[in-house]
C-alpha cells in the first residue's frame, strides 16, 4: 500500500514538472531555443501569489488581494514579464545581430534575466522561504488507505487539461499552423504569409502561463514558496523534457511524470539524499540509449511540434 501511495505522489509531483517542460518544449520545438527564463517565471507566479496576498501592489499601492485575485494576478504578472523577456531576447537580439546568432545571444540574454529577476525578488523579499497560509488548503480524500490531496488532485488535471488544449490549438487553429509552420521553417512561413513578429510573442505568452500556473499551484500544494524554488522544479523538467523527447508535448508529459515517479520512488527505497543521483542518472542513461527521447524525433524545431 505504501508503494503505491509513493507512484500516485510521484504522479501528483509529475505533474509540477510536466506544466513547467512543456513550456521548455515550445521553445525548444518551435524557435529552437532552451529558454533560461523559464524557471524564474515559475518562482516569480509562486513569489508574486505570496506578496499580493500578503502586501498587495508595491510603493503600497493597495493592501493585501484576496487570495483568488493573488493568484490571477501572479499569473498575469509572470505572462507580462515573459514578455519582456521576448522583447529583449528574440526581437531586440534578432533585429540587433541577425539570424547568424539568433540562438545563441537569446539563450544568453535569457540567463541575463534569470539572474536579475532572481536577485531583484532576493533582495526584495529574502532568501528564506515563505508560507503560503493565506492562500494555501488541504482537503485529504481516503482511498482505501491511499490518501490523496486535492489540491493534487486539481493540479494533475490542470496540467493535462493544458496540454489536451494545446495540443489542440498548435494541431486545429489558425495561430496553431503559423507556429508549426514557423518550427518548419522560418523564412518559408513569412513569404507564405505567417506574420512571425505577432505569433513568436504567443509562444511566451503561452510560456508565461504555463510557468504562472505551475508556480501557483506548486504554491497551493506545497504551502511555501521561495526565490529559489524554481532552480530544482526546472532542472528536473528539463530533464523530463530530455527524456521525454525534445520538441514533443506529449514527451513533456511523459517525461515529468517518468521523473515524479522515480523521484519519490528514489525517496521511498533510498531515501532524499540519492535523489539527484537517480534523477540525473536517469537521464543520462536516456541519453546513451535513446537521445532523441522516448517520444521525441531526430529533428528539434523542425515542425515536430
Amino acid at each position: 500500500m505504501l508503494l503505491i501511495q509513493q507512484l500516485l505522489n510521484g504522479v501528483m509531483l509529475g505533474s509540477v514538472y510536466v506544466t513547467v517542460a512543456v513550456a521548455f518544449t515550445l521553445t525548444i520545438g518551435v524557435l529552437n531555443f532552451l529558454n533560461f527564463t523559464i524557471p524564474t517565471l515559475f518562482m516569480l507566479s509562486g513569489m508574486g501569489a505570496w506578496a499580493l496576498a500578503k502586501w498587495g501592489l508595491p510603493f503600497g499601492l493597495t493592501g493585501p488581494f484576496p487570495w483568488p485575485l493573488a493568484l490571477g494576478g501572479a499569473v498575469v504578472m509572470t505572462i507580462a514579464a515573459s514578455l519582456v523577456v521576448e522583447r529583449f531576447t528574440f526581437r531586440y537580439m534578432k533585429a540587433k545581430y541577425g539570424d547568424a546568432t539568433e540562438h545563441a545571444i537569446p539563450l544568453v540574454s535569457s540567463l541575463g534575466f534569470l539572474l536579475i529577476i532572481e536577485n531583484l525578488i532576493r533582495i526584495g523579499y529574502g532568501t528564506d522561504p515563505q508560507r503560503m497560509d493565506a492562500i494555501s488548503w488541504d482537503t485529504t480524500i481516503n482511498l482505501d488507505g491511499l490518501l490523496l490531496r486535492a489540491p493534487q488532485l486539481i493540479s494533475l488535471a490542470v496540467a493535462l487539461a493544458i496540454v489536451a488544449g494545446l495540443t489542440w490549438v498548435l494541431k486545429h487553429s489558425r495561430i496553431g499552423r503559423g507556429l508549426r509552420a514557423i518550427a518548419e521553417n522560418p523564412d518559408a512561413a513569412n513569404i507564405l504569409g505567417v506574420d512571425s513578429k505577432r505569433l513568436v510573442p504567443v509562444i511566451f505568452m503561452l510560456t508565461g502561463l504555463l510557468c504562472g500556473l505551475a508556480g501557483i499551484l506548486f504554491a497551493i500544494n506545497y504551502g511555501e514558496v521561495s526565490p529559489g524554488m524554481g532552480e530544482e522544479i526546472g532542472s528536473k523538467a528539463i530533464a523530463g523534457m530530455v527524456i521525454g523527447g525534445l520538441g514533443s508535448i506529449w514527451g513533456a508529459v511523459l517525461g515529468g511524470l517518468i521523473i515524479g515517479i522515480a523521484e519519490m520512488l528514489t525517496v521511498h527505497f533510498f531515501g532524499a539524499d540519492t535523489v539527484q543521483v537517480v534523477v540525473w542518472g536517469l537521464l543520462l542513461a536516456a541519453l546513451f540509449v535513446r537521445p532523441q527521447g522516448l517520444l521525441g524525433h531526430h529533428s528539434i524545431g523542425k515542425g515536430k511540434l
